[in-house]
């Protein structure tokens, strides 16, 4: 019977003994207790903790993707959408990540829905449509610096999905569709102003020499004999008649 029972209080002290070894990976920190106190931050590789006594608590430092849930926000212009993001984050300190917040994985997420809520509410929707690089930025900069204070830090924000309603959709389209037309009228009448520009540039040279005038009339009705379908009535300048009354008055002399 004495030795049953030396037997088993062999048995407990091995397992006493295995459960003190713990075993933790490259990217695992163990935040040890001591009688419930902190004591240190251990790993990687084996580390020993006394059972009863000490406790471990594991922290894993790798970065996780964060899927923040669709979240409803109204624009700064009163239009309501839909947004959903995804965050990467990493511990940085284990310590602080265990004894300062209680879960910190579901407070970062809570902490990520209602930040992406209050930066996204402060823009217009086209500024959630086209600006969506600076909105990542300006939602990673604010939850990092409320996240500091946990031992966490978010590296990077991506908004997936804006979605807004059907009825939207075609106002938008209705507006793109007016900015085109805008567009295209400004770019009309610039045209138009050039070549008026360009037209009255011409007219002053012409004006300048009256022989250029003579040559354009010419070259105009060079390219207009070709066509012989229609009948052409051209001005004729009043100083070529009278050179020309000129010339055949000097020949009826002779």
């Amino acid at each position: 019977m004495f030795q049953f029972g030396f037997i088993g209080v062999v048995f407990l002290v091995l397992a006493l003994i295995a459960s003190s070894f713990r075993i933790l990976r490259e990217y695992e920190r163990g935040v040890v207790f001591l009688l419930g106190r902190f004591w240190k931050v251990k790993g990687p590789g084996l580390v020993l903790v006394i059972p009863g006594i000490q406790q471990l608590v594991r922290v894993d430092l790798r970065t996780r993707v964060l899927d923040v849930p669709t979240q409803d926000v109204i624009s700064r212009d009163n239009v309501s959408v839909k947004v959903n993001a995804v965050v990467y984050f990493r511990v940085v300190d284990p310590q602080r990540a265990i004894i300062q917040v209680e879960q910190y994985l579901n407070a970062t997420s809570q902490l990520a829905q209602t930040t992406l809520r209050a930066v996204l509410g402060k823009h217009e929707l086209d500024e959630m449509l086209a600006e969506r690089e600076r909105l990542n930025v300006d939602i990673q900069q604010v939850l990092d610096a409320q996240t500091d204070a946990w031992g966490i830090k978010v590296a990077n924000v991506e908004i997936k999905h804006v979605d807004i309603d059907e009825s939207m959709v075609r106002a938008i389209a209705k507006q793109a569709e007016a900015e085109r037309e805008r567009r295209a009228k400004v770019i009309h009448a610039e045209g138009e102003l050039q070549a008026s520009e360009k037209l009255l540039q011409a007219a002053q040279m012409l004006a300048r020499q009256p022989e250029a005038i003579q040559l354009r009339y010419l070259q105009t009705l060079a390219a207009i004999t070709g066509d012989k379908s229609s009948t052409i009535v051209f001005p004729v300048p009043m100083d070529l008649l009278s050179a020309l009354k000129a010339v055949a008055g000097k020949n009826t002399e002779r």
